[in-house]
Order: C-alpha cells, then structure tokens, then sequence
C-alpha cells in the first residue's frame, strides 16, 4: 500500500474505538434535534425518556426507580422501556452508558484533552465512593420530596435543553463542569461525583463484555493503557498479571486502552461463564 494512504489508514485504526464512540455519541444527539435524510425524526424526547423510529419507547431506569419512590404514576411502556435498559446493561456490564451514550462525556473528554494539551497538573484527590453517596441522597430525596429529585439538576438533561433553548443556568452549570474537570481534577465528574455513572456502574457489575488480556506475556508493562483510561484502578489488576480481564463495574467499555495498547496485548471480549478461559467469543477484529 502507498505510503501516502499508510498513514492516515494507521491513524484511523490507531483511534478505531473513539471514533466508534465518537460517532455514535454524536448519532444519539443528533437523533433527538435534527431531521435525517428519508427517515426523518429518528427519536423524540430525552435521554430520560424517549420514543426511536416512532416505535420503541427507552426509559432510564435510574429516572423510572427515581419515580418508583416518588409515588408518581407511570406508563406500562416506561416500565418496559426502562427494563430493556437496564437489561443492555447488566448483560454489557460496566458503565456502557458513560462512554457511548452520555453527552457530558464530549464535556469532560474535551476538559481531559486540554489538560493534557496545556500540562495542567491540578488534580484534587477525590474518593471515588463520593458518587455512591450522591446516588444514595438522590434517591433519598426522591422518596422524601416525592419528586424525580435528580432530574431537577441533571446536566445530561441540560446538555440536551441547551441544544434546543439555551439557557443561562445550563450554560453555566456546563461550564462549570468543564473548568472543574480542566483545572480542578483529572475526570472529575465522572470519575468522581456523577450519581448517573455510580447506578450503572452497580448495574453493570457482572456485565460479560470485558477488556481482556489477549494471552499471558503479551503484556509489556507500558502502562499506556492506565494512562488513558477514565477510570485507570480497573486496569491495573490486568497490567499487574493478577487478572487476566477487567471485572471491576466501572469500567466504561470505552476501549481507550485498546487503542493505546501498543503490542496488542488487549481486546474486548464478551465472556461467557465465570471465567474468561471457559468460553469466550472474540466480537472486535484484534490486531
């Protein structure tokens, strides 16, 4: 192959999994504010709750637990919708979501790229499990004042407002989101704070889609991949030969890592039985 085509080919495949993620994050926001050639309006709504090629109805089911102890009513179709979710979930494991549907996540990646554009070395420790007991208030409040108490201040929710009214408080509380991220600490909203991150990462706990090491020795030790992973602790047990895939829920699925990993020594694999060496199906092409 010429050389003139060798290199941007090896770009593209060098970064296949963030444009993948890429495009179909860009897809999901597009679907809910633009008109599509021949299909039109591909869903309507929000990402809370929303209706796909005017046929499938999608629920959250962290907003659809949030109105289960609320007492609010609600509809058959939410509650069918919100177990279809959760079901991709738990099967996909990890947070799925985080990484391949939540808007905020072009937010803080572009927080993430300029702080290593710029060398911004600010990084606030934060525990992790402070995430945990923002789900648990959310819920809690919801119980308390009746209402869906999350929603309220979502900026998922506001991210996509903002695309349609622009307001003042969303754009400011976007922002604030970014400059936290960009000056206070490194991926601090989801990897921190994001109650939306914690539920998934609960749900996805034993999900069967698993960054997994191709064979043993193949990893070198680099650490290229803990340097791009949003959440670098579930990596560890893998690059340290203690675990030959990554179990831990917070996971993103992102595959960060894979694009990263120089010598090839990972791959996405959807497990099958408790252990990877039981069965396991190879779904993306290795290299």
């Amino acid at each position: 192959m010429s050389g003139i085509f060798r290199k941007p080919l090896t770009m593209l495949y060098g970064n296949r999994w963030l444009i993948s993620r890429r495009t179909v994050q860009i897809f999901i926001v597009m679907a809910f504010v633009i008109e599509f050639p021949v299909v039109g309006q591909v869903a309507a709504g929000n990402l809370s709750s929303s209706r796909w090629f005017d046929t499938i109805s999608l629920t959250d089911p962290l907003v659809m637990l949030q109105n289960v102890l609320a007492g609010a009513p609600f509809a058959a179709t939410a509650l069918i919708g919100a177990a279809l979710i959760a079901s991709f979930a738990v099967i996909i494991g990890g947070r799925v979501y985080c990484g391949w549907v939540c808007p905020i996540n072009l937010v803080t990646d572009a927080a993430y790229w300029l702080r290593q554009r710029f060398n911004i070395k600010g990084n606030l420790t934060m525990p992790r499990q402070i995430r945990i007991a923002v789900l648990v208030i959310a819920l809690v409040l919801s119980f308390l004042t009746a209402t869906v108490a999350w929603e309220i201040i979502n900026p998922i929710t506001l991210f996509q407002r903002e695309l349609l009214w622009t307001s003042a408080a969303g754009v400011t509380l976007l922002l604030g989101l970014f400059l936290f991220d960009l000056l206070v600490t490194r991926r601090g909203w989801c990897g921190h704070l994001c109650p939306v991150g914690a539920f998934y990462g609960l749900l996805g706990r034993y999900g069967r889609l698993r960054v997994t090491a191709k064979a043993p020795g193949s990893c070198n030790g680099c650490t290229s991949c803990i340097r791009v992973c949003p959440e670098p602790h579930v990596l560890a047990p893998v690059v340290a030969k203690e675990a030959d895939s990554v179990t831990s829920g917070d996971c993103t699925r992102c595959g960060a890592c894979l694009d990263a990993c120089a010598t090839g020594a990972l791959r996405m694999r959807f497990h099958i039985g408790n252990r990877s060496t039981l069965k396991d199906i190879p779904i993306v092409v290795e290299r």
